[in-house]
Order: structure tokens, then sequence, then C-alpha cells
């Protein structure tokens, strides 16, 4: 291990505020979703990500592109979503071995009347500290770590919904 290319000072300490947020946020999001909504990030995304699509239908697999889950976790939180009326899975009807995720009337209800508090969650820790220039460069940057870790644009944060 001689050729180790170590991160200089600067590196480094980004590197360390990088992985603090990449801890910290995750936390935020879901104590303010857990308190307001009674539903964990993860769920709230699912709801919102098949609030976006055509006819707010996904097949699982689609979805689980969408929210980066393996179709196991998938089903799972389907599961829970199902149990609470918010989604309902269906064969697909062009392909009889795949699976649709509906969100139903009472899940968008509940995204519409979640999406506030969790925007306002998104602001106070994310985007109000920083200038409108800080946010271009925070896209910037971020577009150009996830061109690295998702080169297959499977996650797609950048689509904007339907």
């Amino acid at each position: 291990m001689t050729d180790v290319h170590w991160l200089d000072d600067n590196q480094l300490d980004a590197w360390k505020k990088f992985v603090a947020v990449v801890e910290l946020l995750p936390g935020v999001l879901d104590s303010q979703l857990q308190r307001d909504a009674e539903l964990s990030h993860f769920e709230y995304f699912v709801l919102a990500m098949l609030s976006e699509a055509p006819s707010r239908t996904l097949r699982m697999t689609a979805l689980a592109g969408a929210t980066n889950a393996t179709l196991p976790r998938l089903s799972h939180v389907a599961s829970r979503l199902e149990k609470k009326g918010f989604v309902e899975r269906t064969p697909c009807e062009e392909d009889k071995r795949a699976t649709n995720a509906r969100l139903t009337e009472l899940g968008y209800e509940k995204v519409v009347a979640t999406a506030p508090g969790h925007v306002a969650t998104v602001r106070e820790n994310v985007i109000d500290p920083l200038s409108p220039e800080d946010v271009a460069h925070l896209d910037r940057l971020m577009g150009r770590i996830l061109a690295t870790l998702d080169p297959e644009h499977r996650f797609n944060p950048g689509a904007r919904g339907a």
C-alpha cells in the first residue's frame, strides 16, 4: 500500500464535512416526518415518487430504481403502506409477471398534507443556509458525484414530476 494517494488536508476536511452531512441529514428528515406524518423518510420518498408518476403508478422494479431500493426492501415498505391505505399493488396489465404500485387517493392526500413540513425541514437544514450561488454549486457538485455513483442514471433525481 505504498502507492496510496492520501487526501490532503483540504480534501480530508471536505470529506469529513460531507460524511457528517450524509450521517446527520437522514435523522433530521426522519424525525420531522415521523413526528408530523408518522412516516419514515423512505416511506415518504416512495409516496412522493408515485405521486409524480403517470397515473400515480409505477412497476415495482421502476419504483425500486427511482428510490434506490432493493425489491425486498421496497416490497416490505409497500406492504406497510398498503396496510395504511396509501398504496395498492396489482398485477401489471402489460406484463403479468410484474407488479404495479399505485398511489391511492388517500396516499395522494397524505403526500399533499406532508409535503409542506418536509419542504420546510429541507429548506431550514439545507437550502436556507446557502446563497443562491451556493445552491447552484451544490447542484453542480452533487450532479458530478452522482454521475460517478450512478452512471446509468437509475436514481434520476433531476427528473421533474409528471
